[in-house]
């Protein structure tokens, strides 16, 4: 699930959202309100249930061949997702909605760039769209899902790799 060109996407588990109000997100070290959304490209960093800790990685320009052998594997593609064990029930259960948005008072934030804010309040271009099956849109987009019994190892490996990373919600991941 992306969104269509002139839109970004909100994802989350309530369908009954009609106006995004910018507010301090629990999560974030930024003490401005925003609302959040994604653009295309990082779509997949959030086809999962809100809570559950995920690390990512993926190929950049900058990234050696060992480090992506190394840890995406040979012959598996640009990109790898990685949960715990005690997330994969919730992975294949969860009831997810994307809400498409208009991409005009959205801006980029961050070094990266990575997700995108308003500070504004935003109306929904239409309703809660149902989030298909998770496993099978990692599979369509070529993302390998990798399940762990424990990030931390891999989190480490990939941070100090030359892959491109992310890691959400990995204070909900097991010590």
């Amino acid at each position: 699930m992306r969104p269509e060109p002139g839109q970004v996407l909100h994802f989350s588990e309530d369908p009954t959202i009609e106006l995004f109000v910018p507010h301090v997100a629990p999560t974030s070290a930024l003490r401005e309100p925003y609302v959040w959304a994604v653009g295309y490209e990082r779509c997949p960093d959030y086809w999962f249930p809100r809570a559950c800790p995920r690390a990512m990685a993926w190929k950049t320009a900058g990234t050696s061949e060992a480090d992506a052998d190394r840890i995406i594997g040979a012959g598996c593609g640009d990109r790898v997702h990685a949960i715990e064990y005690g997330w994969l029930k919730a992975l294949m259960d969860v009831g997810l909605y994307a809400y498409r948005l208009p991409a005009g008072p959205f801006r980029a934030i961050g070094d990266d760039g990575h997700a995108l804010v308003a500070e504004v309040p935003v109306k929904p271009l239409g309703p809660a769209e149902p989030v298909p099956d998770l496993l099978d849109l990692h599979e369509e987009a070529g993302i390998q899902l990798r399940v762990l019994d424990n990030l931390w190892s891999f989190w480490n490996e990939v941070t100090a790799s030359t892959l491109g990373f992310s890691g959400i919600r990995l204070r909900n991941a097991r010590r």
